[in-house]
Parts: structure tokens; C-alpha cells; sequence
């Protein structure tokens, strides 16, 4: 497609999710729950065609040479699916935010003031490699009555296409309005720059990918934009940790998920527990198949097959089974490496002394910060907020795992008899 062939499409798909936009505020939240338990078994009804989509792109995936957590993070499988569209079902059992009086007050001249919650309008999300954020991002915008505009990437196309198809064609049945959830179907990079400039149609913008991805929307973009930046975790082994605890929780942060944005990245290891604690954390580490950086102290107390950490590593989001590791003094020395060198987003503190679980939780400047429990919890389910849209590492409007709420803005309603201003 030429370029203005792109921006022509653009702009067609920003004018019918403006109108549906309009739509979709009439909707009641019977109504929308209905359409989206739609939804939920349109997905299942599709399953076969949605799983040779997905075939395909895992096949294009491994000619490419994607990583095999990359890969896990692109597969689709019937559980998987199933756990797809019971997410979409576990949203439409959410309370609906829109509508809810935040707050209200009556001014001495009688005139009474209501704080509501209402809908953004249009949301674009423009996301990388997993196709649940298709589904995840078309109810969670659809619940708060937002119209959505997605672009996948390349690596995702004809699962995105397919998963998309599916909403559409289901939610249509129950009475979704049209062009609600509409999904770019080409991969052409132009389409993420004029998406970016739509601001006359897009109300707000939601990157979720790789940092390239992120600063390029952020530098173009003429509407706001929540950020989902790298995901820099990290684990604080302090001094009075119950060491057995600690290990389980490392492995779990590191091992459970490692291709996504809240697994652990960064171990610190307080320097009184460095020689107990690294052998009996190696020793699962190779297990579990991690390559561990370490600094010169860690290295002391690991096997010879673990790596001198570089500068680089304590900045680098892997996705990935490696590990760096850092020994420190102390709850101070922690929280400096961690504020200086992450990325404001998940960590977690390993101790049984509450006074200094609660200086790491109150001084650390990130979005979620835990206490003896595994960085993975950063997620908008394990929260209780049903699918998320992303997990958010700015600090205004929305930060951490973004829920209906997030999807929200809100308006004030006077309400008057005759007052006029002196």
C-alpha cells in the first residue's frame, strides 16, 4: 500500500470509531455484558480457524528466528484460548465504572455539582507479539464503552485477524455497534505514524511493545499517551530473609513467565546472606536453565559457568532466561540501584523485618512494589481487575496494571434553578 493509501484507511477506521464512540454511550450495562458473553463464545466457536491462524504465525516466527520465550508469547492453544474468552467473560461480570459518581457537592448559591465517571471516546493500542491483548484490549475499551482501534504486530497478524473477526462477528449478534472494535489488518509501520496524528478521531493512545515502539509513538503522537515501558524488575534479598522463601520466589519471578514485561530481570542479594544464598539459588537457576551475570562478589559464590555482569545488564529488560545478579550493603544500597538503574515498574522485597519492608515499599519509585511475594502479581488479574490493558509505568492518570477505571475519564454536572453569576 502507498503511503496515502494508508493514511486514507486511517482516517476512514477514525471516523466510523468516532461514530461508534457515540453508540456505544447509549449502551446499558446489561447490555454491554451480554455482548461481550458474545464475544467470549464467538472465540470458542472459532476456535479452529483461530488456532490455524495462529499456526501460521508461529511458523513464520520460527523462520525468523524469534526467541523461544517470544515464541511462547505468540503461541495459542485451546487452553489458552479458553482462558481467552474467560477473561472476556470475567469482564462482563466486572462492575461497570461508567456512570459512577466519584463525588458531589452543593455550593452556597444552591447549585449542586456531580462528578461522574464517563468514557475516554476512542482508544488506540498498538501493541507487539501477543495476541490476547486483541481480546483483552477490545473488552476491557468495549466495557467502558470506549471504540478501539488496534495495531498488532507483523509477527501476530493472522491470529490478531481472526481473534478480531471473531468479536466482531459474535458482538454484531448481540447488538455491537458497528466498527466498535476494529483492527488495522496491514502491518505497513506508516499506519503506527498516521494512527499517531489521528487526534481529531483518537481521544488516546496506548503503545504496548519494545522500547523503539514506545518513543516512536511518544515523539509523534498529538493525543496523550500511556506508556507501558521496559519492564526492569527487580528482587531484594534483604539480610533477615527467610532464605527457602526467597528462592522460591526468585525462581518463580524469573521462571514462571520469563518473555513477559513483570518478570524478574535484577536479583540483589544482601551481602550477609550472599555466601548461604547464591549456592542454594544456583543450584535451581541451572535447573531451570538461567544464565547468570553476576557481579565480582556474586561470582565468588557461583558456579564457573555464570557470566561477569556488565553496566549494561542492570538495564536490560531480557524477556528472557537470564539473570544478573548484584551484591549490596544494604536496604539503602537496594533501593538506590533500584531507583537509579530500573524502570519504575515491578519489585519485591524478601524479608521477615517489617520497619525495613516498610522503608523499601515507601522509598522505592516504581508502580507496584511487593513484599515477600513474587513480581509476577504486577498483573491486572491476579489484582482482581479482570483482562488488563497494559501495565502502565507513567504516573499520571493511570500507573500499574490499568483496569476499567483506567479506561475512564470523568465530567462535571451542575445542576441548577436559575442561578446566575454576580
Amino acid at each position: 500500500m502507498t503511503d496515502s493509501e494508508i493514511q486514507s484507511a486511517i482516517l476512514t477506521m477514525g471516523h466510523q470509531a468516532r461514530a461508534a464512540s457515540r453508540e456505544l454511550v447509549k449502551l446499558s450495562s446489561e447490555q454491554k455484558n451480554n455482548i461481550l458473553r458474545a464475544m467470549a463464545d464467538g472465540l470458542i466457536a472459532r476456535e479452529a480457524p483461530i488456532l490455524e491462524a495462529n499456526a501460521k504465525d508461529l511458523e513464520a516466527a520460527e523462520k525468523n528466528g524469534l526467541s523461544k520465550a517470544m515464541i511462547d508469547r505468540l503461541m495459542l492453544n485451546p487452553k489458552r484460548l479458553g482462558a481467552i474468552a474467560q477473561a472476556v467473560r470475567e469482564v462482563a461480570d466486572l462492575p461497570d465504572p461508567v456512570g459512577e459518581v466519584l463525588t458531589e457537592w452543593t455550593r452556597p448559591n444552591g447549585l449542586r455539582i456531580v462528578k461522574k465517571r464517563v468514557p475516554i471516546g476512542v482508544i488506540g493500542i498498538i501493541f507487539e507479539s501477543r495476541p490476547n491483548v486483541t481480546t483483552d484490549a477490545a473488552s476491557l475499551c468495549f466495557k467502558t464503552s470506549n471504540a478501539t482501534i488496534l495495531r498488532g504486530g507483523s509477527e501476530a497478524i493472522h491470529s490478531n485477524n481472526a481473534l478480531a473477526s471473531a468479536l466482531q462477528d459474535a458482538g454484531a449478534t448481540a447488538g455491537l455497534p458497528a466498527h466498535s472494535v476494529q483492527l488495522i489488518p496491514f502491518t505497513d509501520r506508516a499506519s503506527v505514524e498516521h494512527m499517531a496524528k489521528m487526534d481529531q478521531f483518537i481521544d488516546l493512545i496506548i503503545p504496548r511493545g519494545g522500547k523503539g515502539l514506545i518513543e516512536k509513538v511518544v515523539a509523534t503522537a498529538r493525543m496523550p499517551v500511556i506508556k507501558h515501558y521496559d519492564g526492569v524488575c527487580h528482587v531484594y534479598v534483604h539480610a533477615d530473609a527467610d532464605l527457602e522463601m526467597a528462592a522460591n520466589i526468585v525462581i518463580n519471578s524469573k521462571t514462571q513467565k520469563p518473555g513477559v514485561c513483570n518478570a524478574l530481570e535484577t536479583l540483589l542479594v544482601h551481602r550477609d546472606v550472599a555466601e548461604a544464598f547464591y549456592p542454594l539459588l544456583a543450584e535451581r537457576l541451572i535447573k531451570a536453565g538461567v544464565e547468570m551475570r553476576g557481579d565480582a562478589e556474586a561470582l565468588k559464590h557461583l558456579p564457573a559457568s555464570a557470566k561477569p555482569a556488565t553496566d549494561e545488564d542492570w538495564t536490560t529488560e531480557y524477556l528472557d532466561l537470564i539473570l544478573s545478579m548484584k551484591t549490596v550493603s544494604g536496604v539503602d544500597e537496594a533501593m538506590d540501584h533500584i531507583n537509579n538503574f530500573g524502570s519504575h515498574h515491578t519489585e519485591s522485597i524478601i524479608t521477615r523485618d517489617a520497619s525495613v519492608a516498610e522503608e523499601f515499599m515507601h522509598n522505592i519509585d516504581s508502580a507496584v512494589v511487593l513484599w515477600n511475594a513474587s513480581t509476577r502479581f504486577n498483573d491486572g488479574g491476579e489484582f482482581g481487575f479482570g483482562a488488563e490493558i497494559g501495565i502502565s509505568t507513567d504516573k499520571l492518570h493511570a500507573r500499574g496494571p490499568m483496569g476499567l477505571t483506567e479506561l475512564t475519564s470523568y465530567k462535571y454536572l451542575a445542576f441548577g434553578d436559575g442561578q446566575t453569576r454576580a
